[in-house]
């Protein structure tokens, strides 16, 4: 179904294997040619909210790709992902508008379209792996939003899908690695420009506590809720579970996600994912220990507190940790600046998230936003042709009339490195093995502060080991006719 896209030049073929991005991309490739319509990338949208919209309004400014459909099981949503859409590629291109993206109810009629070759998966988290499987059966690339999963036994299902459909291209999507001062933020420390590095820390905002369970009502006219529960377990509809804007419940509630320690954590997991798959840590951590706090009123009940250390095999030791935790610890860096999306004015110097690198001889903060470091002259200094560099998705040039702002730029970027891998076999920035490595940090975090003992992780056997109530809860129940097989 894809041959006429699946071609390896020897350049890129070569990269791909080393690992590193090829010396020359053509024009064309780069989404700054003209390329015919019949060899541009089809995309399908699955799950068309408020982030689906957002990412893909970038689509129109490259001609190497176009969105055919977009499915949800809210109508509502359908028609205004349609209609946003159309509008953007009619302003962008009126000379040859998009006024034919097909709408879905069901996600699984999109999948089986025999013209589109790949599917952006922006649904709540506990639909991504239920999405991700049956998309690899149907011959899509898939781009999956993060996290991973909601359960071990789904990043582990995730992992071994997409490695037995070798030639369909997976892209996490974690669009920090798309920003070029974080990149040369962890070329810093894996150079050594702070010493030896003592010191690991992920930060995080928490989850949100409150929300309620009632009143209960039916759902709205043409929002098909049992399709939206899925894998899920049946609770009646109210408008905190599903439909409430700020705070949104479906990134807080146990039923549909881990809450911000995976949620929002992925970000800074994914940078320090980054160091540690250029150091050599090709496993997780396998030592999680710590404790956290849960709500004890409300319907949202993710993790609002934690405080982990998890030991690589090596004995290095990445504390995972909340915002609020973080400020407490006094043995860390605390910068007097204004964080990015913060106005000045109290407490808006705190560090919201980042990943944090301590060594011997300074600091790096990757926060989602900028970069800070310690000594500030760190930044002015340059990564030579010979030292340890790493993969970014950052675009090239940034198409005229795109926004300029900060995640509008990293989102094209991170779906134009995937396009573009799809179209050459180039290597994309976020593979599977780094996206289950640090969503594993979460999974495993989570489960040791719900049981309050230490979690072990097998790597050979794939396993919790030494606690046995985790173990048991690596799977979570998942309604019919949905799983992981």
């Amino acid at each position: 179904m894809h041959s006429r896209r699946q071609f390896l030049s020897s350049s890129t073929g070569a990269a791909a294997a080393l690992g590193v991005a090829p010396a020359f991309v053509p024009a064309a490739a780069r989404g700054q040619g003209r390329i015919a319509p019949s060899d541009r990338i089809t995309v399908g949208i699955v799950g068309s909210g408020l982030r689906a919209v957002f990412e893909t309004l970038q689509y129109p400014f490259f001609d190497n790709t176009v969105i055919v459909a977009v499915a949800d099981c809210q109508e509502s949503r359908r028609l205004s992902a349609k209609a946003q859409l159309e509008k953007q590629y009619a302003a962008v291109a009126p000379q040859s508008p998009n006024q034919g993206i097909r709408m879905y109810a069901d996600f699984r009629e999109l999948l089986a379209q025999p013209d589109i070759d790949a599917v952006y998966i922006a649904s709540p988290d506990h639909w991504h792996v239920s999405m991700l499987l049956p998309a690899l059966k149907a011959g899509k690339h898939v781009h999956c939003e993060k996290p991973l999963g909601v359960s071990v036994q789904q990043d582990l299902a995730a992992l071994h899908a997409v490695r037995n459909h070798p030639g369909l291209v997976f892209q996490y999507g974690a669009e920090l690695r798309a920003f070029p001062e974080a990149q040369k933020a962890i070329e810093l420390v894996l150079n050594g420009r702070i010493g030896e590095v003592k010191a690991v820390y992920a930060v995080s905002p928490p989850s949100v506590v409150g929300g309620s369970a009632i009143p209960v009502t039916e759902p709205p006219q043409g929002f098909d809720y049992d399709a939206w529960l899925g894998p899920a377990p049946y609770k009646p509809f109210c408008a905190d579970r599903c439909l409430s804007d700020e705070p949104r419940g479906i990134f807080h509630t146990s039923d549909y996600t881990l809450g911000n320690i995976a949620n929002w954590g992925a970000h800074p997991l994914d940078q320090v994912q980054r160091w540690a798959d250029a150091t050599g840590r090709h496993q997780p951590p396998l030592l999680y220990e710590g404790s956290g706090r849960f709500p004890l009123t409300g319907l949202y009940d993710a993790a609002y507190r934690w405080n982990v250390r998890c030991t690589w095999a090596d004995g290095m030791v990445l504390n995972f940790v909340d915002n609020s935790t973080y400020h407490e610890l006094p043995d860390v860096p605390h910068p007097d600046v204004v964080w990015n999306f913060s106005a000045p004015g109290p407490g808006r110097s705190k560090m919201p998230n980042g990943s944090v690198f301590v060594g011997t001889e300074g600091w790096v903060i990757v926060n989602y936003g900028r970069v800070v470091t310690h000594p500030a002259s760190l930044m002015d200094s340059v990564i030579g042709p010979t030292e340890k560099r790493i993969l970014s998705s950052a675009l090239e040039t940034v198409p005229a009339g795109i926004s300029k702002g900060f995640q509008p730029t990293l989102t094209a970027g991170q779906h134009q490195n995937w396009i573009r891998a799809i179209r050459t076999g180039s290597p994309v920035v976020g593979d599977i093995a780094g996206a289950f490595r640090s969503d594993m940090v979460s999974q495993l975090a989570d489960l040791c502060i719900r049981t309050g003992q230490p979690v072990g992780w097998d790597p050979s056997q794939e396993t919790i080991i030494g606690n046995d109530a985790a173990r048991k809860a690596m799977k979570r129940p998942m309604r019919e006719p949905w799983g992981v097989s």
